[in-house]
């Protein structure tokens, strides 16, 4: 009797439940980190519009269009949760506090060139000096890009293949690594842009000239971490391998090459470095076109801000190739993730 009432309450209280009008959903909260970023942003317009600069620029009010842009988008973003119960992205969160960093350095970059003058010019350019860059001077800027694209994917692209099959065979054979470990450590610790003299005799054109050096930055330290990363595979696996009957080239592309990936790509990452800071000094020496020859000429005529300009495409396309880089590597190396945590 007991659980029969038990039972009929427990119906009676479900029934209740369901026949209660829905509450309406939770409300989020507030993105606190967006509400600063979008009160920093639209402050950083504020400044841009409404103090006057002390020389015409003409790119003021597409800059503080451009602020404001960014401002609204972080109120929607930061607001939107609150209302409507969906949180932001987790790539917009991730991202806000560095996006509220860059509006204070804007505001105080901005104050201290185009407002105040507090930097000499014009060797400290203001924001909008660069959005004009941008604006008037992109065909330049992307035809530069370009042939820097063209001129880095072939040095770096015949660097890293040299120095994977360079560093597989000196990890692999003692004879090949007994002629090679002398003239690693000859030539390996020169920096490439010592063979400039050198390179620009041997080769008929600057165009091969500079894709030697930057073959050359690259190849070292691919080299020297392709061998490390052969030499250091754990001998079990080849043991295993020859009692299944695995022939010498299994052992090379199956076994030891896959184990040594991780130290490839770590190669790879500081060649990719290499490979820029040896593209600006190649481009500075004959080359007709591209990001260094184009701040060569942005300095030989005192245009401080198309030289930032340049200096910052450069640090976005090392970033942009940098992050396909690893997703190269996530690709390739997906067996690891469930060993090694990220």
């Amino acid at each position: 009797m007991f659980l029969a009432k038990s039972q009929q309450s427990a119906e009676t209280a479900g029934q209740s439940i369901a026949d209660a009008p829905e509450m309406p959903a939770a409300r989020g909260a507030t993105w606190i980190t967006g509400v600063w970023a979008a009160g920093v942003w639209l402050l950083a317009a504020a400044i841009s519009r409404f103090i006057p600069d002390i020389d015409d620029f003409e790119r003021t009010n597409l800059l503080a269009d451009i602020m404001a842009g960014i401002g609204v988008v972080f109120v929607i973003l930061a607001l939107g949760s609150r209302f409507s119960g969906v949180r932001p992205p987790e790539r917009a969160r991730s991202v806000g506090p560095w996006f509220l960093l860059l509006a204070v350095v804007l505001a105080v970059w901005e104050l201290l060139t185009a407002k105040f003058a507090l930097l000499p010019r014009p060797f400290f350019a203001a924001p909008q000096g660069l959005l004009e860059v941008f604006t008037d001077d992109y065909p330049r800027l992307v035809e530069s890009v370009w042939h820097s694209l063209r001129l880095l994917a072939g040095g770096y692209a015949i660097g890293a293949a040299i120095g994977f099959v360079a560093g597989v065979a000196i990890g692999w054979s003692r004879r090949v690594g007994y002629w090679a470990h002398p003239v690693l450590r000859l030539i390996g610790p020169l920096p490439a842009t010592a063979w400039l003299p050198i390179a620009f005799f041997a080769f008929p054109s600057s165009h091969s000239a500079s894709t030697f050096l930057i073959a050359l930055a690259t190849a070292f330290p691919v080299t020297v971490l392709t061998w490390s990363g052969i030499a250091s595979v754990n001998r079990a696996y080849y043991d295993v391998a020859r009692t299944m009957g695995a022939s010498q080239s299994f052992l090379v592309l199956k076994v030891a090459i896959p184990a040594a990936l991780p130290s490839v790509f770590v190669g790879l990452f500081m060649g990719l470095g290499a490979s820029f800071s040896v593209l600006v000094v190649a481009e500075m020496m004959g080359v007709k076109a591209g990001l260094g020859w184009y701040m060569q000429w942005a300095q030989g005529w005192a245009a401080y801000a198309n030289m930032y300009a340049a200096l910052l495409v450069m640090a976005l396309m090392c970033t942009g190739l940098i992050t396909l880089l690893f997703r190269l590597r996530d690709r390739l190396l997906a067996w690891q993730k469930g060993i090694v945590q990220w």
